[in-house]
């Protein structure tokens, strides 16, 4: 088996076919879950388990299946969530519901199976992902807000649960990336070009790039790195971009 696994929970959306692309292009042997399994050994995933993400019972079958195929994942990667703008007085209480579940429920399931897993090896890595809204106020984004800043809040209790079984706990927080998830934002070229805007280095992000942060993380040149949530987000939730002439 393996001595360098990696388990990816949305291994079929944008940035986890990007992130398991790269780390099978390191020789890593790579796996993942999704709720509909596709093949994706072109980009390296030796298999793709089928699971539906908000179930606690499949996501632990599933890591029990990665495990007994592969060994147990030194690296975990949460790739799961969704993108939903409305203002918070027009939400209706099982849009909300429904959120919280896909963006925070599916991290809790994935992380307390990756880690009941690694406190038995004493080391691994876990990263999950956050947004730019979680710790920038975004009008209409009450809801996405509230979930990811429960990812956060995850990432920070967890990485000081597991430190001494060697387990490391971090998140990343892009800014909007285009990914299958965004398409709805982005369906003109007026949409896209404010979209941009509002990023200070002036474009919208891509898949490739959150995952090479999430690569570097779960990595051992990340060896001393734990208990943080990256931006990555153009600049967004740290700058103020100077007026664009014209």
């Amino acid at each position: 088996m393996s001595q360098s696994f990696y388990f990816i929970g949305g291994v079929t959306g944008g940035v986890g076919r990007a992130l398991a692309e790269r780390l099978s292009g390191s020789g890593a042997t790579v796996a993942g879950y999704a709720r509909t399994a596709e093949d994706l050994s072109d980009l390296g995933v030796a298999k793709v388990f089928e699971a539906d993400a908000c179930d606690s019972a499949a996501v632990a079958g599933v890591f029990k299946e990665a495990q007994d195929s592969f060994g147990t994942p030194v690296g975990y990667a949460h790739c799961i969530g969704s993108v939903f703008l409305k203002p918070l007085h027009t939400m209706k209480d099982e849009e909300w519901t429904e959120v919280i579940a896909t963006n925070l429920t599916t991290a809790f399931h994935g992380l307390r199976a990756a880690v009941t897993a690694m406190r038995r090896q004493k080391t691994g890595s876990v990263v999950l992902v956050s947004s730019v809204a979680a710790r920038f106020g975004l009008p209409s984004h009450e809801a996405i807000a509230a979930a990811k800043g429960g990812v956060e809040g995850l990432v920070r209790a967890a990485s000081a649960s597991y430190a001494n079984f060697g387990i490391r706990v971090n998140g990343v927080a892009p800014g909007l990336v285009e990914t299958s998830a965004t398409k709805h934002i982005l369906g003109s070229e007026q949409a896209r070009k404010m979209s941009a805007s509002m990023h200070p280095l002036g474009r919208i992000g891509n898949p490739a790039e959150v995952a090479s942060l999430m690569a570097w993380l779960l990595s051992d040149d990340a060896s001393w790195v734990s208990g943080q949530v990256w931006s990555i987000d153009g600049g967004m939730g740290g700058i103020m971009p100077k007026p664009r002439a014209g």
